[in-house]
């Protein structure tokens, strides 16, 4: 018995993890995931993640896997978007005991070379909608379609496709973003028109840029400093 008058090991085990749903865009919306290296699920897919350390809030282990897995320096998560998801929570989620995910957003503007951490096999990026359709370890499936979720929604109502963008991008480049995140095609002039009308939504540089198919040079924008879009950038609805 403790002083304080219990027996700890009476307690049934308990754990937290952070589970990481990291995006970018390449020619399709695509999320890292992981090979399991070891039991439950060896050898299946998985979101990247792991077991909250004693001395570690969940964001640090966040944070510390993100690098981990992506190979990102910590000097350069300032141009990784990252977000708290969601937790999840139900009892029978994990065979090993009883574990709590915090899941977390992350939204990458490249697509950095993907690293196996301390129990993966293997790293890689896979399209959103391959990684939906197989089988992942855990309730992975469900936590990465409610990231996709969420990035879709985010990018109706804030600035955040200007860092999935990039520092500087074409508005081209940055309809391709919203095409490739909603999965669906917008209207050229229409999309333009609303994100020029949009205020702190992009700023225009003096740069232009010439795209692979010719033409005349294409205007260059940034972030134009807003956080939030009024009104909206509404997605087509099926």
């Amino acid at each position: 018995m403790t002083n304080g008058g219990y027996d700890p090991h009476t307690f049934p085990p308990f754990a937290v993890t952070a589970d990481i749903v990291l995006l970018t865009i390449d020619v399709s919306l695509s999320v890292l995931l992981v090979k399991r290296g070891a039991e439950p699920f060896a050898g299946s897919l998985a979101l990247p993640g792991g077991f909250v350390l004693p001395d570690e809030s969940v964001a640090d282990t966040a944070r510390r896997e993100l690098m981990e897995e992506t190979g990102i320096a910590e000097s350069d998560l300032d141009g990784v978007h990252l977000e708290q998801l969601a937790t999840f929570s139900e009892p029978d989620r994990d065979p090993r005991m009883r574990v709590v995910s915090t899941a977390y957003l992350a939204l990458s503007p490249t697509k950095p070379q993907p690293t196996a951490g301390t129990d993966a096999a293997a790293a890689h990026w896979v399209s959103v909608d391959d990684a939906l359709a197989g089988q992942l370890a855990f309730d992975h499936a469900e936590i990465l379609a409610v990231g996709v979720e969420r990035a879709r929604a985010k990018l109706e109502y804030t600035t955040l496709a200007t860092n999935l963008a990039g520092p500087e991008f074409t508005l081209g480049e940055l309809q391709h973003v919203y095409e490739v995140t909603w999965g669906c095609g917008l209207e050229r002039a229409n999309f333009r028109r609303k994100v020029l009308a949009t205020q702190g939504f992009v700023a225009k540089t003096q740069d232009r840029r010439v795209g692979e198919a010719g033409g005349a040079p294409a205007v260059v924008y940034r972030a134009g400093g807003g956080e939030l879009l009024v009104p909206p950038m509404m997605r087509p609805r099926k």
